[in-house]
């Protein structure tokens, strides 16, 4: 007769992996992939190093456990945040939250984004990228419905912001300090891209043209 784990155990099997999933999200937040080691991990942990390939065949089933739970938290985050206002305000959300979560943690930003990494974590990275543009795209969708927005393709704008603002974040920029501005500037830079007018994409500052 198969052995048959009990709730108890399973319990505490499960609460074992989540803690050596955050002890490896740690460690990327900090190191990178390449600084990544199942006896890091472990070490972090409190735990064995065979006890963490108890629960992860390697390093890169490990990644993708911490790929899969750190998208679902900031995916739900950036769809929260875009959920309601016309496609201005649910676009502009969905930057502001996207952007301003990744700038808070950057090295993990560029993990999750940019650096390389195994093959099966690539597929991931693919999965984290549609997810976020899943977002985009439903705020798009409807702004187009509306008349809020010109007529475009939804599923490609949406892609194309979540290119685009990756590359800001993680790319050519990501080893120089990230002013205040950079989260405005990509505001704005996504509803030009998506055809909003100036006037409603310019945030009201106070100060009018005439007294400028």
């Amino acid at each position: 007769m198969a052995y048959r784990r009990t709730p108890a155990v399973q319990a505490r099997l499960d609460a074992q992996a989540g803690l050596i999933v955050q002890a490896a999200t740690k460690i990327l937040s900090q190191d990178g992939f390449a600084g990544l080691s199942m006896a890091a991990v472990a070490a972090e942990a409190g735990v064995a190093t065979g006890t963490v390939y108890k629960h992860f065949g390697g390093k890169a089933e490990l990644v993708t456990a911490v790929f899969r739970k750190v998208v679902a938290r900031e995916v739900a985050a950036v769809r929260k945040a875009a959920a309601a206002g016309n496609a201005t305000d649910r676009v502009t959300a969905a930057v502001e939250t996207f952007a301003g979560r990744a700038l808070k943690n950057p090295r993990l930003a560029y993990v999750l984004l940019a650096e390389p990494v195994d093959a099966v974590v690539d597929v991931e990275r693919l999965h984290f990228r549609r997810a976020f543009a899943d977002a985009f795209e439903s705020a798009v969708r409807e702004g187009v419905s509306r008349g809020e927005l010109p007529a475009q393709d939804a599923r490609t704008s949406a892609a194309a912001l979540v290119g685009a603002i990756g590359e800001v974040l993680v790319g050519p920029l990501a080893d120089a300090p990230h002013g205040e501005s950079v989260v405005p500037q990509l505001v704005t830079f996504a509803l030009r891209a998506l055809g909003v007018r100036e006037a409603s994409a310019q945030p009201e500052t106070g100060v009018s043209d005439a007294d400028a």
